[in-house]
Order: structure tokens, then C-alpha cells, then sequence
């Protein structure tokens, strides 16, 4: 039997990337969530950011046991190691569908108590983690079966609208192109090295040195002020808060009142239609990066791929986290790199011990977010690539339809930070209530507007007419298409009670959208009994 080589030179550069990947999605978390009236940093970097670390912890140790297992199994001395980390996609979704729109009805709840309604928002967000990993872990044995019932562009599509418009724009927009003498600096590096897959002189490793060097150009605006117009200030903090080593609150279900879980778990479910989604995208993703593998020459169980990410996304729940793990799509990436499974360890006890011990607060406030962000722009062009590379050529107008109830959403954020609570001009403002219906439930939106239309390609227009029935619905109840602020989810006669008298809200209500969708499904059905008529009576050619 030959010895498996689990570390290689190959590991330092395959663990700055994985490692700075997860740093960097854990950096714009606390960015997203904490701010005036937000989240207190101490708050986040205390009660949320240990158990998500060791979510990655665990999933990572896993992962590099199953590596060592394969190449035993396989006598394969070259065997790399799944890798595993934060799931991206879900660090917006539950940031700015989850964590903060339960800040604010905890602030509702408990008036002018800012410590509690931060309290009452963080337990949201763990309940509703532990409720979709209970989801992933019951779905991990029906992989396979999910992939078959929904079209892989309505599950990728979503996904790819996400990474352009989310992961990789965002980013772009807020902490790249803002700072463009570092930024665009270090996204060079960036799609020099992770994109374009070109070696550094001697070896550099590319995730390392675009870190390196943007926190040089930051740290050197220090001494030529305004002449990089680079900020002063590196990290994320606010002013006057210092880097801390507090120790972790890992506890989260200390409390025992009846009526605060009642409370919690209620405002929880109504956050699922969200969060559902993304968990499983994390599915079909994990059965995407498993076959990835296995074209790479690394033979996975899918079962036991699924259930582990699963797992450490409940586990860290249950520890007081509130992003779900998930396996990356880059595990040939890795490959290519010369990883094994040292970079996997190595990922799994730095991020675990930084997350847990105190540390990453120190990073916070010292790495730039212009040294680390450009690697998720590199992580939203490879989601989207793959996405159009793994969908059949000719669903890939659907994978494009799915990107834009995304792009309304991304519209709708800018334009709400700049109206702020002003009433836009009347002449703007159906414009801005279209968006806002258009936005609301976008990751579902995304993902039936894509199912639909890739099954419309395929010929079957009544299963694209069921898609649309089932978005019908959906809308009926504020799940997609909400006209209100927040995008409650309520019975269509209640929301319809709380619209303004204003004829731009009036005409895009629950019951305008659910009549909408059954109006096209009807189209669509009439249409399939018309081509089955059509079918019958066409005459048999002469040869047959």
C-alpha cells in the first residue's frame, strides 16, 4: 500500500486560500450587521462569531478524515481533501433577511432595551440555523432525489444571481472600487492568481500576497494621507473601539422563559422561506462539489459529504452561530494547487481558534476590508461560472431570468440608503414600489421564475405552469412579491388592509401578483392541451 502524502508544499498555498475565504466571509458579516443602531461588534464577535467557527471546525477535522479514509480505501497517496467553510450566499441572506429585520422587532418588543432586542435577534438567528440544519440533515439521504424534482437552473441560477449581483458586486461597489488605488491592486493579484490560475515568483501563494499587499497600501496611506486617498483607519470597528480578546458566550439557550422562545420561534418560522432556500442550494451544491471531485479523481460518498456539512451547520447553531457551512465549489482548484488534506486541518484549526479564543477580533480591526473582500469577487465569478458550466446550454436563459428579481433587490437597497425614510417623488415612486415587490423573497422569486422557464425549454408547459401556481401561492401570503417594508408574510386581506391609498400600491398587492401568476399558469395549460390536439391530428408521414 502507498503512503499518503497528506501534506505538500502545495497545502500552504490551498490553506491561505480556503483559510482568508472563510476570515473574509466572517469580516463581512460583522461589517453587514454592525453599526449605529445595529449590532455592537463586542456583541457579534462574542455570541455569534465562536459557535460559526467551530461549525467550520468540525466540518473541516470531518472532511480531513474522510480524505485520509479514501486515500487508504483507494491506495491513492495524492488524495485531496473536500474542503468546507461558510456558506457565502447565506452570510447575506441571513444578515440582511434574518439577523437585522429581527434586531428591529426586537427593538418593537423591548423599547428602548437595546442589549435585549440585540439578544432577541441573535436567538432568531440560531433557531433558524438549527432549523435548517435539522432540514439539511433530513434532506442529506434524498440528494440525488431533490436534484431530479427541481431543475438545476432554478437551484444554480438563484445561487449564480446571488454570487454576480451580492458576493461579487457588493464588495466591488463598497470596498474595492471605493478605495480603487489598493482595491483594484489587490483584485489584480486576485484574478491573476485564483481566476486566471497563474503562479506567483516563487510561489507565493495569491490569496497571501493580495492580503499582504493591500494592508501595505492601507497601512502606507497612513504616511501619504490623502495622497492615496486611502482611509486612515484599516478595520472594521467603529472609532474609539479597540481590538478584544473577550472570551466566547457559547450558550445561546440559557434562557428558559416560556413566552421569549414562543417569541423567538414565531418571528423564526416566519424567516424560514428565506433561509429554506439557501440550505438547499447547500444541498445540490454539496452533490455538485462532490461529482467535481470525483471528475478530479476523488471518489466521495455524497451521503456522508451532505450529512457532514449538515451536521456542522446544526452544531453550530446550537453553539450560537448563525451562518450554515457548506462544502466550496473548488476542491479542483485545490487539486490543481497540490492540496491534500493539511490545508483542511490547518483551515480547521486556525479559523476554529481564532473564532474561539478571541483572536479574530484582532483581525478585524487590522486587516483592511480592501485586503480581504476582493477574494469574494473571485468567489462570485467561480459560483457563477460553474452555475452556467454545470446547467444545460439551452437552460441557460433561465439561469439569466433568475438574476433579475436579484438585481431589484440590489437596486432596492441603494435607493432605500438614499431616500432613507423620505417618500420618493410620485413620479419614482411606482418605479420604487415595483422594485420593492420584485425584491421581496428574491432567492425564491429567483428560483421558480428559473424552474419555469427551464421547463418551458424542455417542452413541458405544464410543469412550468405548476412552477408558476406554486409562485401563485407563495405570493398570495407575502412569501414572494410583498408590498410592504420588511416583507411580512400575512394573510393577502391584511396586507392589503395596511396598504397606503396610493394607486402605485393599490395595483400590486397579494391578490394583483397571485392572479398574476394563475393568469400565466392558465396560458401555459391551455397551451399544452392545444399542442397535445395539435400532436394527434398531424397526419403519419407516407414511410411510416
Amino acid at each position: 500500500m502507498k503512503r499518503y502524502r497528506w501534506a505538500a508544499w502545495g497545502d500552504v498555498n490551498a490553506f491561505f486560500g480556503l483559510m482568508l475565504d472563510n476570515v473574509a466571509v466572517m469580516v463581512l458579516f460583522v461589517t453587514l450587521i454592525t453599526g449605529k443602531d445595529l449590532f455592537t461588534p463586542q456583541f457579534v464577535l462574542t455570541r455569534m462569531i465562536p459557535g460559526t467557527a467551530l461549525g467550520v471546525l468540525l466540518g473541516d477535522l470531518v472532511y480531513t478524515w474522510m480524505a485520509f479514509r479514501l486515500a487508504r480505501r483507494g491506495n491513492n497517496p495524492e488524495v485531496t481533501a473536500m474542503p468546507l467553510g461558510l456558506d457565502t450566499p447565506s452570510v447575506f441572506g441571513v444578515a440582511l433577511l434574518v439577523v437585522l429585520p429581527a434586531l428591529v422587532e426586537g427593538k418593537q418588543l423591548f423599547p428602548g432595551d437595546h442589549d435585549r432586542a440585540m439578544l432577541f435577534a441573535w436567538h432568531v438567528g440560531v433557531v433558524v440555523l438549527v432549523l435548517s440544519g435539522l432540514f439539511k440533515v433530513a434532506c442529506a439521504p434524498f440528494g440525488n432525489a431533490v436534484r431530479r424534482w427541481v431543475p438545476r437552473a432554478g437551484l444554480l441560477g438563484s445561487l449564480a444571481a446571488i454570487a454576480l449581483a451580492l458576493i461579487a458586486f457588493m464588495p466591488l461597489l463598497t470596498d474595492i472600487a471605493s478605495v480603487p488605488v489598493a482595491g483594484m491592486a489587490v483584485l489584480t493579484v486576485i484574478l491573476i492568481t485564483l481566476v486566471a490560475h497563474r503562479a506567483l515568483p516563487y510561489k507565493v501563494p495569491g490569496a497571501l500576497a493580495a492580503v499582504v499587499l493591500g494592508a501595505l497600501l492601507v497601512f502606507g496611506g497612513r504616511l501619504l494621507g490623502d495622497a492615496l486617498a486611502i482611509p486612515v483607519v484599516p478595520g472594521g470597528m467603529h472609532a474609539g473601539e479597540g481590538a478584544s480578546l473577550s472570551l466566547p458566550a457559547l450558550s445561546p439557550f440559557t434562557t428558559l422563559e416560556w413566552d421569549w422562545w414562543r417569541g423567538v420561534l414565531l418571528a423564526a418560522l416566519a424567516k424560514m422561506p428565506v433561509a429554506l432556500p439557501f440550505a438547499l442550494a447547500t444541498i445540490v451544491g454539496g452533490i455538485d462539489c462532490t461529482e467535481s471531485a470525483a471528475a478530479a479523481g476523488d471518489e466521495y460518498d455524497t451521503r456522508t459529504v451532505l450529512l457532514t456539512e449538515a451536521v456542522a451547520a446544526l452544531v453550530a447553531g446550537l453553539l450560537g452561530g448563525v451562518i450554515q457551512t457548506t462544502p466550496y465549489i473548488g476542491h479542483p482548484a485545490y487539486k490543481t494547487m497540490g492540496g491534500r488534506a493539511a490545508y483542511t486541518l490547518a483551515t480547521a484549526l486556525f479559523v476554529g481558534a481564532v473564532g474561539c479564543l478571541g483572536v479574530f477580533g484582532v483581525l478585524f480591526e487590522w486587516l483592511p476590508p480592501v485586503a480581504m473582500f476582493p477574494i469574494l469577487v473571485f468567489v462570485g465569478l467561480e459560483i457563477t461560472a460553474q452555475s452556467f458550466k454545470a446547467t444545460p446550454q439551452k437552460h441557460y436563459a433561465a439561469v439569466a431570468f433568475a438574476f433579475l428579481p436579484t438585481l431589484a433587490y440590489l437596486v432596492l437597497i441603494q435607493m432605500e440608503a438614499a431616500l432613507g425614510d423620505r417618500d420618493p417623488d410620485p413620479r419614482a415612486a411606482v418605479a420604487v414600489q415595483t422594485l420593492r415587490c420584485l425584491a421581496s423573497g428574491f432567492i425564491v422569486t429567483s428560483l421558480l421564475w428559473a424552474a419555469a422557464l427551464a421547463a418551458l425549454l424542455d417542452g413541458r408547459l405544464r410543469w412550468s405552469a405548476a412552477y408558476l401556481g406554486v409562485a401563485g401561492v407563495l405570493a398570495l401570503f407575502g412569501v414572494i412579491h410583498s408590498p410592504l417594508r420588511g416583507s411580512p408574510i400575512d394573510w393577502p386581506w391584511d396586507v392589503y388592509r395596511w396598504l397606503p391609498d396610493r394607486p402605485e400600491v393599490r395595483c400590486q398587492s397579494p391578490y394583483h401578483w397571485a392572479a398574476a401568476y394563475a393568469l400565466a399558469a392558465a396560458v401555459l395549460i391551455g397551451l399544452s392541451f392545444f399542442r397535445e390536439q395539435r400532436e394527434r391530428t398531424v397526419p403519419e408521414s407516407p414511410g411510416a
